[in-house]
């Protein structure tokens, strides 16, 4: 007779992520791509507005190097207070957890088969349920149900300014490159190509990590792209003309 396979088998589902730390890995993914798309967006706004004002390689150069550095810093601080502010938060409920746990068992039980009951577990059920797994670890046990917590893998405000700094300098270093190597006339045409193409690209890969149309992502990142260099184009033309 053969032995009936078990679904809840990961081996039978090789496509479905099953380890628990997949989220937080695809959520630090998304973080790059946007970031680099930041770098890339931002940088080409900046070198080409200077580029429609002036010929010169130096004051591009320059602006292109000021707005990396500025950007892929001002990145690394914004990450760096948001995500310390979200590890303070996740450490300081997990302190009142435990606390809690400590002083009032009872209610947190009571709590935690409510819990259960409201996720669509009969009452019976959810009181064994509860109390199969506070006998197991009841911290653990209520930090999942109640918070969603896993304090093994608390966000980390280092990684997170790192990777956004170095996510943001590898997207600007492409419309730096592109506005500086070609000579003056073809420029500002080569820059929309390689930035829009760059866009595309992580438009598709934003979209692929989070399942969305990648059509539409595409289309958004690509048409916010060429509407800001448009308009920094537009305003330095404009500026060039007026100083000079």
């Amino acid at each position: 007779m053969t032995a009936t396979p078990d679904s809840s088998d990961p081996q039978l589902h090789p496509a479905e992520p099953h380890h628990s730390g997949i989220g937080s890995r695809l959520n630090w993914l998304r973080a790059g791509v946007l970031g680099a798309n930041d770098g890339i967006v931002s940088t080409a706004g900046i070198v080409v507005g200077v580029a429609a004002a002036t010929m010169d390689r130096g004051p591009i150069f320059t602006a292109g190097i000021a707005g990396l550095a500025a950007g892929a810093l001002s990145m690394a601080v914004g990450e760096y207070v948001s995500v310390s502010t979200q590890r303070d938060t996740e450490k300081a409920l997990l302190k009142k957890e435990r606390g809690e746990l400590t002083t009032q068992p009872d209610a947190e039980f009571e709590e935690l088969t409510a819990l259960y009951e409201a996720k669509g577990l009969s009452a019976a059920t959810a009181r064994t349920v509860a109390q199969e797994l506070t006998d197991h670890d009841a911290f653990a046990a209520h930090i999942d149900a109640e918070l969603g917590i896993d304090p093994e893998e608390l966000t980390n405000p280092w990684q997170a300014a790192f990777s956004s700094a170095i996510a943001f300098t590898v997207g600007a270093i492409l419309p730096l490159l592109a506005i500086l190597l070609p000579p003056p006339p073809v420029r500002i045409p080569i820059t929309f190509v390689a930035v829009l193409t760059a866009l595309a690209f992580t438009g598709w890969a934003s979209a692929r990590l989070g399942g969305a149309n990648v059509a539409r992502a595409i289309q958004r990142v690509v048409i916010g792209g060429a509407l800001a260099m448009l308009i920094t184009f537009g305003i330095g033309h404009l500026v060039g003309g007026a100083v000079g």
